[in-house]
């Protein structure tokens, strides 16, 4: 289930949302100002961060700013009365992922965070993620272990990407399927373990594992160290 959090202070449309989101299937956590919020977004886990701009305390711009300092794996939707073109760029370039304008409708709302979560993780350019001696470097799209390189495809870095962002998840094959193709297409699951079979074999021929197990029945997980043989 994603987790929502909802950073709004107009408590109408708080309640409503809260209301609609909850209906919808997300689980939804809501705050009432600025300051509560940046202290619920830094501790939630959330997938995604709904969030007004003009809030008592902390403003939702000194909020962005503050979680992508962070480098926290989150999608931001803006959701501000201000409609002026400057102040979407502003929100945009401060690491928003999308900008609604008040009024809106629900609809529009509900198909916004769909569309936002089927772009995968959010991520900052410069990211480096470190799993099991593995280094995988976002911004360049390359894979280390132990100072070499792994040559990959472009379809055997997507599924370690996918799986190194999600790496406290199990991922679906259908999940993997979707980050591949970007929803245009269909990847099958043999398809996708044929690339990992590969992948595998590159790392072996480097005197690695690739931490990436398969749960029957459920998707693949990435592993600790002492899991890989096990």
């Amino acid at each position: 289930m994603m987790r929502i959090l909802l950073i709004e202070d107009s408590a109408s449309l708080r309640n409503s949302l809260s209301i609609g989101l909850d209906k919808l299937g997300y689980s939804v956590d809501v705050a009432a100002d600025g300051s509560e919020g940046l202290s619920m977004a830094l501790m939630g886990n959330y997938d995604l961060v709904i969030l007004d701009l003009m809030l008592p305390e902390i403003d939702g711009l000194a909020i962005l700013k503050a979680l992508r300092k962070k480098n926290l794996d989150v999608r931001v939707l803006i959701l501000s009365a201000r409609a002026e073109t400057n102040d979407k760029v502003s929100g945009i370039l401060a690491g928003a992922d999308d900008y609604l304008t008040k009024p809106f409708s629900f609809d529009e709302l509900s198909a916004r965070l769909v569309n936002l979560m089927r772009r995968g993780p959010a991520v900052q350019a410069n990211d480096k993620i470190v799993v099991a001696g593995f280094t995988l470097d976002l911004q360049i799209k390359s894979l280390m272990y132990a100072n070499q390189s792994i040559e990959l495809t472009p379809n055997e870095y997507k599924i370690i990407e996918c799986m190194f962002l999600n790496r406290d998840r199990v991922v679906t094959s259908e999940k993997l399927s979707e980050y591949l193709s970007g929803n245009y297409d269909y990847i099958s699951k043999n398809a996708i373990e044929a690339h990992l079979s590969s992948a595998r074999k590159k790392t072996r021929n480097i005197g690695a594992t690739l931490p990436i197990k398969s749960k029957r029945g459920f998707g693949y997980k990435v592993v600790e160290l002492n899991e890989i043989n096990s």
